[in-house]
């Protein structure tokens, strides 16, 4: 079984306020533990779950040159591959092998959502709403989206409950979750202890690996339109030009593709 980890940081336990996300900052370097420990119980639960193959990706946009490399090396669990560095959700070598799952770790809620912790999408400050064929989605949606190309099923998620909640509506009751966190606001949360959120996590990776009962790989249908809607109208000039992407209003771009991962190749954030 060949398993797939996207792991972000906003939805760890514990964290509630940028500056424990932004590279470069002392509460950053503490809450990349958080963070590696939380995606090494990931790979824990897949391993002893049967997984003989498991690629764990980090997600996490720090900024500067710790962009996608929050986790700290020296701690990883030996038992995933790691992907560092990379673009964020451009990464899909395993999917086009064959994958049977992916879990997404430390996942945040999209942007506009009153209860979710650091909740936004994409980017803080310039996106508004994401939609799938008119679906509102987050980040989660748009790598289930991207998953789904190649067939292969969101299972499981760790979160604080507002993205838990999320994710189960638009994959469906068959994604397991992790609620490690309640948003009490953007910048708050009632959260679980570190060590208390990994073995919620271990456990529940376990579960869904082991059960089986995987929902449906996330397949919007075709044609596939990924709409942004920005938070101001000088943003929109990024995308003059970009091939693919039209400009449909003051501060809305689009684009339009037979599946996802063609609109996303168009479309994805630079």
């Amino acid at each position: 079984m060949r398993v797939m980890i996207w792991g972000d940081m906003e939805g760890v336990a514990g964290i509630e306020v940028w500056e424990q996300v932004n590279g470069g900052t002392k509460m950053y370097d503490e809450c990349r533990v958080l963070f590696t420990n939380e995606m090494n119980a990931a790979v824990r639960g897949a391993r002893r779950a049967g997984a003989d193959e498991v690629i764990a990706v980090d997600c996490h946009g720090a900024g500067g040159p710790w962009s996608f490399k929050s986790v700290v090396p020296s701690l990883l669990d030996d038992g995933a591959e790691w992907v560092l560095g990379y673009p964020w959700a451009r990464y899909v070598e395993p999917l086009r092998q064959g994958c049977d799952a992916v879990l997404f770790v430390g996942a945040h809620a999209r942007a506009g959502t009153p209860d979710g912790v650091l909740s936004h999408t994409v980017s803080s400050e310039a996106w508004y709403e994401a939609t799938i064929n008119g679906v509102p989605v987050g980040e989660t949606g748009i790598l289930a989206a991207i998953c789904g190309v190649w067939d292969t099923p969101g299972v499981f998620v760790a979160g604080d409950s507002a993205t838990c909640a999320e994710v189960t509506e638009l994959l469906g009751d068959q994604v397991v979750t992790a609620p490690v966190k309640e948003g009490l606001g953007r910048f708050a949360a009632r959260s679980m202890t570190p060590r208390a959120a990994c073995r919620l996590i271990e456990e529940r990776v376990y579960s869904a690996l082991t059960d089986r009962r995987f929902p449906a790989p996330y397949r919007p249908g075709s044609p596939v339109t990924f709409r942004v809607e920005l938070a101001s109208v000088d943003q929109a000039s990024a995308y003059r030009g970009r091939e693919g992407v039209e400009i449909v209003g003051p501060r809305t771009v689009q684009a339009t593709g037979p599946d996802f991962w063609q609109v996303w190749d168009h479309f994805w954030y630079r």
